[in-house]
């Protein structure tokens, strides 16, 4: 089985030119690999963006989606309707494309064509559009969706920009985290210091001389000490009385009333409102959902709904991903 990974506006060749730094060892520079392209119903674009977990393949292989826009008539005029399907072009070993496809072959029954790779007409006027030499390249169609004889690219297929869905094999991927966290030592159990025991020596205390005290040396301390002079007492009719100050203790009436106005004085703070910060988007589509919920409609068949379509693909025009939070509400 695979691991899939999204890395944001990539294309196939800076994939191509980077995958050694980014893979290392799972990377076979002298494999032979094609271009295919995939078209599947646009419901189902999840499943085809992590096909390759379910997939035991030996090479990363690299998948981008790609809207037509600009085109949508010259595949109307075909009978195509662009609406009706997701669009990726898949980078893949010769070795792994038979695993890749068999599951959609033979049980979803997805059908093999050929393609046939054109040039944006320039009259569309598609901004830093580039010419290239049409060709033919292979095709797989879910059995839902018509034939397709041309498509066309305002850029070759190694060119085209877009979020890159990478599968890597699982184990070797485990094992390239796992010399990665050896290189860097995360994870690694630094050895502990030894501790090593220092003999304690003790040393006897240092012989202390006392000097006998001269007798005159005595006797002059004795004689420089002051005798205590006796003081008399004060007497108590010596002093004045004095009285003790009286305090003023406030009545309960006027204690309240102190404590009302300091409460007055102190202003308290207003509340804050809270600020709903949730995308438009976002609110429309989990009322859809909720919607739905609600009806008792089975969450497999919430995709088909045409006001779903619609969302999805105004969400997907504004960079939301709907998926997390469709599986958030129906799990």
């Amino acid at each position: 089985m695979g691991v899939t990974a999204m890395i944001p506006n990539m294309t196939f060749q800076q994939l191509r030119d980077e995958a050694v730094s980014r893979w290392g060892e799972i990377w076979d520079p002298g494999a032979d690999r094609l271009e295919i392209m995939l078209l599947c119903p646009r419901k189902e674009r999840k499943l085809l963006e992590l096909h390759g977990d379910m997939i035991d393949h030996g090479q990363p292989v690299m998948g981008i989606f790609h809207r037509p826009r600009g085109a949508e008539d010259l595949l109307a005029e075909q009978g195509f309707d662009h609406r009706d399907a997701s669009f990726q072009f898949v980078n893949i070993s010769n070795s792994d494309m038979g695993i890749w496809m068999q599951q959609l072959v033979t049980q979803e029954g997805w059908l093999r064509s050929t393609v046939e790779i054109n040039p944006t007409p320039f009259s569309v006027g598609i901004p830093n559009q580039r010419a290239f030499e049409r060709h033919s390249i292979l095709c797989f169609r879910h059995p839902s969706l018509p034939n397709l004889d041309k498509y066309y690219l305002p850029y070759p297929i190694h060119a085209l920009v877009g979020k890159a869905f990478v599968s890597l094999p699982r184990r070797q991927a485990a094992e390239l985290a796992r010399q990665q966290a050896e290189i860097l030592g995360v994870g690694l159990a630094k050895p502990e210091p030894e501790i090593v025991e220092v003999p304690v020596v003790e040393q006897p205390p240092e012989p202390v001389d006392e000097e006998p005290v001269d007798e005159m040396e005595r006797a002059f301390i004795q004689e420089m000490m002051p005798e205590a002079e006796e003081t008399p007492l004060p007497t108590s009719d010596s002093e004045p009385i004095q009285e003790a100050e009286k305090e003023e203790v406030p009545l309960p009436g006027q204690e309240a009333k102190a404590e009302s106005q300091s409460d007055e004085s102190i202003p308290l703070p207003d509340a804050e409102p809270e600020v709903d910060d949730t995308p438009a988007i976002e609110k429309e589509f989990r009322a859809l959902v909720q919607e739905l919920l609600d009806a008792g409609v089975d969450p497999s068949e919430m995709m088909s709904d045409a006001r779903m379509e619609d969302i999805n693909e105004r969400a997907l025009a504004q960079n939301f991903e709907t998926w997390p939070v469709f599986m958030q509400m129906v799990s």
